[in-house]
């Protein structure tokens, strides 16, 4: 059977991002991305920093990691990254979640596609913006979105500046009938608590939310904070 390349187990917390935004969730988090994003605020998933961390797990020994820490306090989890759309080997995961009714949730930039997202309860797909220093493949992005189930299909992208605020417009208009959220973007990831991080995160989405209130071609779409960073900043395992 394969194997995960796994870095992060935690929780129970809150998902901080995207349509299932405040949801009661696990975290397993993979080790791995084809992409560098400038401002990435877990790239120990792909600089090597953390590869001494990385233990390659079996489906049945996630979930008895999970229940190990959570027990029955939780039914649903994240896959989270890094961009776990790279490792087939989640199928078995997947798999074994929908065995035990646990719902999921993934987010991927939609660089590649694996038929276990299909399965997949909430499928975030965030094409990353001019400021992550990345170039979208939009065919490619097309040809990923067409093999997703509709249903579980959301795109977010992440705003930082006014070249972002663009980028996702066009995203935004290249799939009109997709629940498109737009997320601010955090650039304060120098330590794991940054002094007054809430009342900056806070001023930058006020921000977002007027750019968005003043324009006409932004009427169907959804503003969000980082949930979790107005609470914990950047401390990592919550």
């Amino acid at each position: 059977m394969s194997k995960i390349p796994v870095l992060e187990i935690f929780g129970p917390t809150i998902q901080g991002e995207g349509r299932v935004i405040g949801r009661k969730t696990m975290f397993v988090r993979t080790a791995g991305c084809d992409y560098r994003c400038s401002w990435c605020d877990s790239s120990f998933t792909w600089d090597g920093s953390a590869k001494e961390d990385i233990r390659m797990m079996t489906a049945e020994e996630v979930y008895e990691r999970l229940y190990e820490i959570a027990g029955d306090t939780f039914n649903h989890v994240t896959i989270s990254g890094g961009n776990p759309a790279l490792i087939k080997g989640i199928q078995s995961l997947v798999d074994l979640f929908e065995e035990k009714n646990i719902k999921t949730a993934l987010e991927t930039q939609g660089s590649k596609f694996q038929p276990w997202m299909r399965q997949i309860d909430d499928l975030t797909i965030s094409p990353k913006p001019p400021s992550s220093m990345m170039k979208p493949n939009l065919p490619l992005l097309d040809e990923v979105i067409e093999e997703c189930v509709p249903e579980s299909l959301n795109l977010k992208v992440v705003v930082f500046d006014e070249t972002d605020y663009d980028f996702a417009k066009m995203i935004h208009h290249r799939y009109p009938e997709i629940p498109f959220y737009l997320q601010v973007g955090n650039p304060y990831l120098e330590d794991d608590h940054i002094d007054s991080h809430t009342e900056k995160l806070l001023s930058l989405y006020e921000s977002l939310i007027d750019r968005v209130m003043q324009s006409s071609d932004m009427n169907n779409v959804y503003v969000l904070p980082q949930l979790h960073t107005l609470l914990w900043s950047n401390k990592k395992g919550v």
